[in-house]
């Protein structure tokens, strides 16, 4: 199987599992052994698919500003962790790799393999919800109609995204192209670095 194939899986899991309680306060409970790459995804999509509805809520016309603080504060932490998350991931292909012989015209890719990977996982959240909006039954016709032209989009868009990947990790893992990763080094999380913040020490 294919890592795109294993990570789809996963993300739909992880979708699934989410959406038992659809409670942006659920626990966790991650089926995949601690320091594997499944459990890495897993968690991964978790985050993602909490902070999709933690988008939905802080849209609320009507939401409490104090709440709304609340919500936007987990958002930024959300996004850190993903970030995090993804240079894990990445971190895991370049030891994987670490002793492939790179050919002398290898070249380097627009992106690290993680970063399409955590693109695929939130591909993962606008299928199942896509697809929500295709299966309602309070709607006009030519609302699902339109639905499910986008659906068949993201679903095509899922299949060259899945073959990219793969065909990214194959070039990487026969030497075709080298992997370069780049921190991202976020500012507005660092109290050194984001000047509202250090103005206050």
């Amino acid at each position: 199987m294919n890592f795109s194939q294993d990570a789809n899986k996963i993300f739909d899991q992880v979708v699934c599992d989410y959406h038992k309680t659809d409670d942006i306060y659920a626990q966790i409970s991650n089926p995949y052994a601690p320091q594997t790459i499944e459990s890495v995804l897993y968690l991964k999509n978790w985050i993602d698919s909490v902070q999709w509805h933690l988008e939905d809520v802080i849209r609320n016309p009507e939401i409490d500003p104090v709440e709304a603080l609340k919500i936007k504060r987990w958002i930024d932490k959300s996004n850190q962790e993903r970030t995090d998350l993804v240079e894990m991931i990445d971190s895991y292909f370049l030891e994987k790799y670490q002793n492939v012989c790179v050919k002398q015209d290898a070249v380097i890719n627009t992106e690290s393999p993680a970063w399409a990977i955590d693109r695929l996982s939130i591909l993962a959240l606008k299928i199942y919800h896509m697809r929500q909006e295709v299966e309602r039954k309070d709607v006009a016709a030519d609302h699902i109609s339109a639905c499910q032209k986008k659906l068949d989009v993201l679903l095509e868009q899922r299949e060259d995204l899945s073959s990219a990947i793969d065909q990214l990790i194959s070039d990487i893992e026969n030497g075709n192209r080298y992997m370069k990763v780049y921190k991202q080094m976020k500012m507005y999380n660092d109290p050194n670095l984001n000047p509202v913040l250090y103005a206050k020490k």
